[in-house]
């Protein structure tokens, strides 16, 4: 399996632990948290391939991200680290914890399980694909045309990072959404773990009260994959618990990491 050379900021010292953010997102999204846990951690946040700064490709399924997760791993975390994955990114760690567990010392997964939900997010990529691109475009008019299809303020918002505006041309998507939008039924599910798998190490399930993503139905599943899995919901929060309960998801996650093994 071909893997790319994925994109990463690192700050801190200490124990490794990679950030997999999630679908349309990047790793600078988790900034104040990283910045947080790096008073005790080096921090490896990194942008998933077709995302940010990472290269583009045709391939966007599980197997493929969790490889290029790999190998960031072996290259720069010295072969094992723990890793942190919210929605896609969650799935991308979870994969990679059942596939390769010697490289993941701990897991902790934000508001996503290992089951296949609704490709909700098809219509928000074709929204973007189909955005009128021009040169002297501004962040206000690019808002303006997606409000028809994407209604939330604050998710147009999250979207529009990704676009990256330029003073003597047309605006371009950092996104790979040729390859995205295609994929995201694939990404919206999870595909069968290889027989007997299971993942032994420490894992923490972190999820928001308002979201929907893990549900009690779901435990079971969890807990057939990751028997050690504890679960924690975020009071007041949603899909995005670590932006929208920085401060509560830290008490949960922080002296998670620093547990022994």
């Amino acid at each position: 399996m071909a893997t790319v050379t994925l994109a990463a900021t690192e700050q801190g010292e200490g124990p490794p632990v990679v950030i997999l953010h999630g679908l349309f997102g990047s790793a600078q999204n988790w900034g104040t948290v990283a910045k947080r846990l790096a008073a005790t951690h080096r921090m490896i946040a990194a942008d998933l391939r077709n995302h940010g700064s990472s290269p583009h490709t045709a391939a966007m399924d599980y197997p493929a991200m969790a490889a290029d997760v790999a190998a960031l791993i072996e290259a720069r975390a010295d072969g094992r680290a723990a890793v942190i994955g919210h929605s896609m990114g969650g799935k991308v760690a979870m994969w990679l914890a059942l596939t390769r567990p010697e490289l993941v010392e701990r897991l902790v997964v934000v508001d996503v399980a290992p089951v296949s939900y609704r490709p909700a997010l098809q219509a928000y990529a074709a929204a973007m694909r189909a955005l009128p691109l021009r040169a002297g475009m501004r962040r206000a008019e690019a808002d303006a045309a997606l409000a028809p299809a994407i209604a939330d303020p604050g998710e147009r918002a999250f979207l529009l990072q990704n676009l990256q505006f330029d003073a003597a041309g047309a605006p371009a998507w950092r996104l790979n959404l040729a390859a995205i939008e295609p994929a995201v039924p694939v990404i919206s599910a999870f595909p069968d773990p290889p027989a007997g798998a299971r993942y032994a190490g420490p894992a923490l399930i972190v999820s928001g009260e308002r979201s929907g993503y893990v549900r009690a139905e779901h435990h079971p599943t969890v807990l057939g994959l990751f028997p050690r899995a504890a679960f924690v919901v975020v009071p007041g929060a949603g899909h995005w618990v670590h932006a929208e309960a920085p401060e509560p998801f830290l008490r949960a996650v922080a002296p998670f990491l620093a547990m022994p093994g």
